[in-house]
């Protein structure tokens, strides 16, 4: 069997490198196509290196612009890689731009698609990311879920009487955390820190509203100051908009940094404060306490299990949910995630399909 698989952004990267060990364990041929989604050094090269991911066979370079755009352009490109290399299966990940690039040039051709982190849902359509989810999964033919919270939301919108199978085979994000844990490795532009909170921020949703962003910067602030130190990986457009908008962040900003350095971070924060949504399942892994900088999550039972908050922009809210649950240590009692084999079900499902 070969299988081409279309990744394009960061998440995707760490999600194939311990998908694409389990296919060539199991004998499946693998082609990679990169769409070149995310295309700087921390954000794309440094994760091949790092996780050992085969060079893609296929690099399409396209990055920047609308997101009609960027979609149109990667699907007219990977419609041309599809008909070269004729695959018998196209597997995507996740949520992005290239995702559903990837799924529609498949499609369109009458190619399968396999759609690992499928049945996600936020509930939330001003976000991109939904969008891109929901479609995806309309057009897959094998729906590989990481959750029940997933599947039961494939049910709600009446998959079953769909032609497509749908597994539960855990999260692989997981399989990730634990394969590569003992490599992690300290931010070379880090400062000494003995305790410190990890914080991330880049969703549009927070980015794109000066109201929000405000928000969420004076609660950084005011932590950094009376709390404990708070990190910020903040990447470059970010950063733009902050300066644009006259904001003033007082916390440690650094680089953007590569998957290895955030394991570091993670294994060494006493809480996370995030806007993404990879990130709330990473501190779970490495049992630290969540406050999402949302109004929704994908990750539903973390809210159920009481290891996550919703805070959404709200600076009071923020502070005192780092006031409450700061070093706060979270035990993963009900084993959400699969247990770390979730590639390996992937593979072997992949490998019995005729």
């Amino acid at each position: 069997m070969k299988i081409l698989t279309v990744i394009g952004a960061r998440p995707q990267f760490i999600k194939a490198s311990v998908v694409s060990k389990a296919l060539r364990e199991v004998d499946i041929q693998e082609v990679l196509l990169h769409t070149g989604q995310h295309f700087d050094q921390n954000m794309s090269d440094v994760f091949f290196e790092q996780l050992s991911i085969p060079r893609p066979n296929h690099l399409l370079d396209i990055n920047g612009g609308s997101h009609g755009e960027m979609t149109g352009r990667m699907l007219r490109e990977i419609e041309r890689v599809l008909l070269k290399e004729q695959p018998d299966r196209v597997l995507v990940y996740g949520d992005t731009n290239s995702t559903l690039a990837g799924a529609l040039a498949a499609v369109k051709l009458h190619i399968p698609v396999a759609h690992v982190e499928a049945g996600l849902r936020s509930f939330n359509m001003k976000m991109p990311e939904e969008i891109n989810r929901i479609l995806t999964d309309q057009i897959s033919d094998f729906l590989f879920c990481p959750t029940e919270t997933a599947i039961k939301n494939l049910k709600n919108e009446c998959f079953d009487n769909k032609p497509c199978k749908i597994f539960n085979v855990g999260d692989v994000m997981q399989d990730s955390a634990l394969f590569f844990a003992q490599r992690a490795i300290k931010p070379v532009s880090l400062e000494n820190r003995d305790n410190f909170i990890l914080a991330t921020l880049h969703r549009a949703e927070n980015t794109d509203s000066p109201t929000r962003l405000a928000a969420i910067v004076s609660a950084l602030n005011d932590i950094h100051r009376h709390i404990a130190a708070v990190v910020l990986p903040l990447h470059p457009r970010t950063k733009k908009v902050i300066t644009q908008h006259g904001l003033r962040l007082d916390v440690e900003v650094i680089d953007p940094v590569g998957y290895f350095e955030m394991l570091w971070l993670l294994q060494r924060s006493s809480i996370v404060l995030t806007d993404s949504g990879g990130v709330q399942k990473e501190a779970f892994f490495f049992g630290k306490y969540c406050a999402t900088m949302r109004e929704q999550t994908e990750w539903i039972e973390l809210i159920d299990n009481g290891v996550n908050t919703l805070v959404g922009a709200d600076a009071v809210r923020i502070v005192e949910t780092v006031l409450q649950h700061n070093g706060q240590r979270i035990e993963d009692n009900a084993s959400l995630y699969g247990g770390g084999k979730a590639a390996m079900r992937i593979a072997q499902i992949l490998s019995n399909i005729s």
